[in-house]
This record gives C-alpha cells, sequence and structure tokens, in this order.
C-alpha cells in the first residue's frame, strides 16, 4: 500500500504535502456519527426575503389590510420594530398547495413548488438583529459581529477535503450591489485556520490564473514550487507555528493540483442542452443564478464539500412585488433545476440543500410606498436532501407572520442541524483558541432540529 505523503512527494509536491495530508486525516478524525449528507449546497438569499409572500402564507392580512398589528401580536414584537406596527399589507401573490403534502407555495415559485414533497420547511426562524450586514454574519457564523468562522468553514474543520485537487469550500456571490465588508465573515475562517477559508469564484470566469502560464511546462511548474515550498518552510521553521504561512504553503499546493481539474469543473460545454435550458442558461434573468447552481452541482459531484451561493438583492423597502418579482425571475428556474438533477443523478440523498436569507420581511407596508421592512423576528428556511424529511413543515407563526408561536429556531440551530447532516455533533467539535474550548454555536449553544430528518 502507497501512503498517502509518498504518492504526494512522487507527484512532486514534495513535504508540502503534510499541510493537504491534515486535511485528509481530519476525514477520518472528527465524524461524531452517521452522516445523512456528504456535502451542503447554501442557496443564501441576501437581503432577507418576505416569509409571508414566499413559503408563510397569511390569508389574515387580506382582512387586515391597512390595519394596525392587533394588540395580542404587537407586545410580542421585539421592541426595537414597535415603531412599525401600522398598516398591514396582504400578499400581492396567491398561494397554492402542491405535491402530495400539499404545502402551499407563492405563485412567485412556479418551478420550485414542483418540487415541494422534498423541501422540509422551517417557517420559525428567529434571531433579533434586524440589520443587514450583522444579520449575515449571524446566519453565517451565528454571532453579529463577523469574527468567528463561518459554517463552511467550520464544516472543512470537522471533516477535511473529499478532493484534493479542489478547494473543498467555495462561495459564489451574486448580485452583490451593496455588499457590506461585514458579509465577507460568511466565508471567512474566523479564528480557525486559514486554509479552512471559502475560494472566492466568480462562477462566470471560474477560478482566476489557474491557467498553466504560457510557455511553462509541467516539470518548471514543479521545480518552481518546489523551490517556493523550501523557502516558505526554511521561514516557517524560524517562525514556529504561522496560520496565514501555512495557509499560502497550501494554496501552492492545491493551485497546482487546480490547474488540471479547475478548467474542466467550469467547463461546462459537455451538459446536454436540455440540461443547461432547464437551469435557466438561455434567458438572460436567470442565467447568472442558473450558471452558478449547474456549477454547484458539479462541484459536489466531484467532492467540494460546501458550496455556497450568495444571490444579493432580495431587500424590498419601496416595492416589495417589483423586488421580489425580480428576484423570484432571477433564481425560481435555477433552484428548481438543481433539486431536479441532483435527484435524477442519484444525489440528492448524500446533497444537502438549504435556501433562505439573514431574516425576513414585516407583515406590514413600509412608510408610504408598497415595500417592507427587515423582521428578524420570525422568517422561513427550507431544507432539502441531506437525509431531510420532504413534503414536512416545522413550526407555526402568528396569524400574520409576524412572531413565533410554536418551535422556534435559531441560526445557531440551523447551524447544528447542518452539521448533524454531515455527521458532526456541534457540541463536540472543538477547536482550541487561546485556551477557550470554541465550538459552531459559541456560548449562545444550539440543537439539531432533529425532526427535520426522516
Amino acid at each position: 500500500m502507497i501512503h498517502r505523503r509518498n504518492f504526494l512527494a512522487s507527484a512532486g509536491l514534495g513535504a508540502g504535502a503534510v499541510a493537504l495530508e491534515s486535511l485528509f486525516a481530519a476525514e477520518t478524525q472528527r465524524s461524531h456519527l452517521p452522516g445523512t449528507a456528504k456535502s451542503v449546497i447554501f442557496l443564501f438569499m441576501s437581503g432577507g426575503p418576505s416569509q409571508v409572500d414566499t413559503f408563510d402564507p397569511k390569508p389574515e392580512l387580506a382582512n387586515l389590510a391597512g390595519k394596525d398589528v392587533p394588540d395580542s401580536i404587537a407586545r410580542t414584537v421585539p421592541k426595537i420594530k414597535r415603531a412599525g406596527l401600522q398598516n398591514l399589507m396582504a400578499s400581492p401573490w396567491e398561494f397554492q398547495q402542491h405535491g402530495e403534502s400539499g404545502i402551499p407555495v407563492s405563485s412567485l415559485f412556479p418551478h420550485t413548488a414542483k418540487h415541494v414533497d422534498d423541501l422540509c420547511l422551517i417557517r420559525t426562524m428567529s434571531h433579533r438583529n434586524p440589520v443587514h450586514g450583522p444579520g449575515e454574519c449571524v446566519a453565517l457564523t451565528g454571532t453579529s459581529t463577523g469574527d468567528r468562522p463561518s459554517l463552511g468553514a467550520w464544516s472543512l474543520y470537522g471533516l477535511g477535503s473529499m478532493n484534493a485537487q479542489l478547494p473543498s469550500f467555495i462561495t459564489m456571490n451574486l448580485h452583490t450591489d451593496g455588499m457590506q465588508f461585514p458579509q465577507g465573515a460568511g466565508w471567512s475562517s474566523g479564528f480557525l485556520p486559514s486554509r479552512f477559508q471559502g475560494t472566492v469564484v466568480n462562477p462566470q470566469k471560474g477560478i482566476k490564473h489557474v491557467e498553466m502560464p504560457s510557455g511553462v511546462s509541467r516539470k518548471q511548474r514543479l521545480d518552481e514550487l518546489h523551490a517556493i515550498d523550501q523557502l516558505n518552510r526554511n521561514f516557517l521553521r524560524s517562525t514556529g507555528k504561522h496560520s496565514e504561512l501555512e495557509a499560502r504553503i497550501q494554496s501552492y499546493e492545491m493551485a497546482f493540483q487546480m490547474q488540471t481539474a479547475a478548467p474542466e469543473l467550469f467547463d461546462i460545454d459537455g451538459e446536454s442542452t436540455d440540461t443547461m435550458k432547464s437551469y435557466g442558461l438561455d434567458n438572460e434573468q436567470s442565467r447568472s443564478t442558473g450558471r452558478a447552481c449547474l456549477l454547484a452541482r458539479r462541484m459536489v459531484e466531484r467532492g467540494v464539500r460546501f458550496v455556497q451561493i450568495r444571490v444579493g438583492g432580495w431587500d424590498a423597502h419601496g416595492n416589495i412585488k417589483g423586488n421580489h418579482d425580480k428576484m423570484a425571475a432571477r433564481t425560481d428556474q435555477p433552484v428548481a433545476a438543481l433539486l431536479g438533477d441532483l435527484k435524477r443523478r442519484g444525489m440528492l440523498d448524500s446533497t444537502l440543500v438549504v435556501w433562505g436569507g439573514e431574516f425576513g420581511r414585516t407583515p406590514t407596508m413600509e412608510g408610504l410606498g408598497k415595500g417592507r421592512d427587515h423582521s428578524p423576528a420570525a422568517y422561513t428556511v427550507w431544507l432539502a436532501g441531506g437525509g431531510t424529511q420532504g413534503g414536512k413543515i416545522i413550526g407555526e407563526t402568528d396569524d400574520i407572520g409576524y412572531t413565533v408561536t410554536d418551535r422556534p429556531v435559531t441560526p445557531q440551530d440551523l447551524h447544528a442541524t447542518i452539521l448533524h447532516s454531515l455527521g458532526l455533533d456541534s457540541s463536540r467539535l472543538v477547536y482550541d483558541h487561546h485556551g477557550l474550548r470554541e465550538t459552531p454555536t459559541g456560548v449562545i449553544g444550539g440543537s439539531p432540529v432533529l425532526e427535520a430528518f426522516a
């Protein structure tokens, strides 16, 4: 049997393979329970999709349109939002039941509605931060400060890589108008070693600078990498443990491997015309999201552990109908195609797909316009595949969709649920940070939503 280190050394990567080997070792050392998923695709709808206009219908809003929030509900709304409890607004879209489960879905999502029997809706997500940047930090790292590892980084730290030729945590950011600096925490490694951070990829252009330089042979490149590796390791011996330098060493190794693997990953010409059309690549509105979703399927097919697609633009203060119509046109068909494609290929059972944003929106009209304000008190996410039970609804909100009335779920609970699907117990996944035994859910804590699983 060939030892992995000897194999990598013989491939020309030398002692630098140790960093990669630590990732392989993590895969067998840190799993806590039988996982139901191998990979995660997190479809992050940045800006805050409205729960009462998408997956949590509230017919009572039509009866109360123009009125104030009833006192029985108003007193349960967090104080920060009690100034905006006037002028309730009915949803501009109709809801219909779909599938054998009969789960109601807004007419915004006719394509996704066809897959409702594969969706597990959690209608009672809740936290207390109504600001976009900090809200995204809460949704993707567990706290609003942005100084903790992202969920993707924890997943990679816990399980390691399934493919040494590609990054194990890839994020694609679409329609990022107005994206704030704190939102970068959503793919950062925080206090974990830098090698666990996400690799940001442009789905149109692929990974930057991955092609072999013109006129440089494979042997020349290997000789260059060997020399760089020796210089870096000599410096590392003089400085001691150095997370950033170790990550840099690994990046050179990974870059060489990707010069073969990455171009093939991003070359979608081999996909059938029907497949590309199903993802909406022939439609200008859905093309960018469709390409990202198709690439996400190709990534998990090749062993990428955690894929995050951030679709910005869901902020709808002035015109909920105009905004959500546009965003649904961007995302509905590609998301549905991803679910269908994974299922046809027998990959949905081993891939957990997550859809949701940093918070929801108020059932009231904002100002004199026809928009809705931010509301983290109660919002919806859904899960599909990865061992979850489709055709199921978890939790209940009040009659107008403002607050949680049964089974609240925090972002930390959602993180614990996603890690649980991967075979990781969030309370036992520990990293020693300056003497503190840090876990993915931190001091706030979180428990997996076990009823989400079949």
